[in-house]
């Protein structure tokens, strides 16, 4: 790729660097196998079938807003409001993909149509993080990255919702299972509390949830992430004023 400096490791084939993003990707595996599996499980206990339950986190692909819209279903939320929950939810990809477009915004429409449908917690949390490590990579080197750690990362969320969804009604009943999504986005989610916009929105964000508990049909959770949001940026632009002063 750069035969001028072969020397530097930034410069690996890209080849290479799409096996060191799928190694990278492997410890997240170790969550997506039981959250994928639990979805599949209480997406047929919800009444969906197993081709229903895969239909879902394929066209879906987002954890989060497919487990708020589970919820919300269960309760009987009108469709709208699920429609608007899951929605909300997913927001922060809105944020990733502003954040991603500098490093494969030039990308050819078809990757980038793939980049979109890929984009995940995961790929833009190993993403961001490896672009800033790896300032003279190229778009091929970057792409390389991005898709060497999608790949074991949503194979596997196709693979957990099939056999949580076809096997899952032999599991014993009241199995603790739902502990595993909290985690899941602790381990994700902690290494990037980086500022204090971050600590201030992921604060409020919680604070937030737990205070509205007792809003119907989990809309708490809506109110409580705008609110997350508003906080976060006064912080930022409270912090650029004070670093300009």
């Amino acid at each position: 790729m750069h035969p001028d400096t072969p020397a530097d490791p930034s410069f690996a084939s890209t080849g290479a660097i799409f096996r060191r993003g799928l190694l990278a990707s492997l410890p997240f595996t170790v969550m997506i196998l039981p959250f994928g599996a639990l979805f599949g499980v209480l997406a047929t206990a919800q009444g969906m079938s197993v081709a229903e339950a895969m239909a879902f986190s394929i066209v879906v692909i987002a954890g989060a807003s497919q487990f708020a819209a589970l919820q919300l279903m269960q309760e009987g939320a009108p469709i709208a409001l699920i429609i608007l929950t899951a929605t909300a939810v997913n927001l922060r990809m809105a944020m990733y993909s502003v954040a991603l477009t500098p490093h494969l915004g030039q990308a050819k429409l078809w990757q980038r149509a793939l980049i979109a449908y890929f984009l995940v917690d995961q790929s833009y949390v190993l993403g961001a993080a490896e672009y800033a490590r790896q300032p003279l990579w190229g778009l091929s080197e970057k792409l390389a990255w991005y898709f060497g750690v999608i790949s074991p990362v949503c194979g596997l969320w196709y693979v957990a919702t099939w056999a949580g969804a076809t096997f899952g009604r032999a599991l014993p009943a009241g199995l603790p299972l739902d502990f595993i999504v909290p985690v899941s986005f602790l381990a994700m989610v902690s290494p990037l509390l980086r500022t204090w916009a971050h600590r201030a929105a992921a604060a409020v964000s919680v604070g937030g949830t737990l205070a509205l508990w007792w809003m119907p049909y989990s809309s708490g959770l809506l109110v409580a992430a705008l609110a997350a949001m508003i906080v976060g940026a006064l912080v930022e632009i409270h912090e650029e004023k004070r670093r300009g002063a």
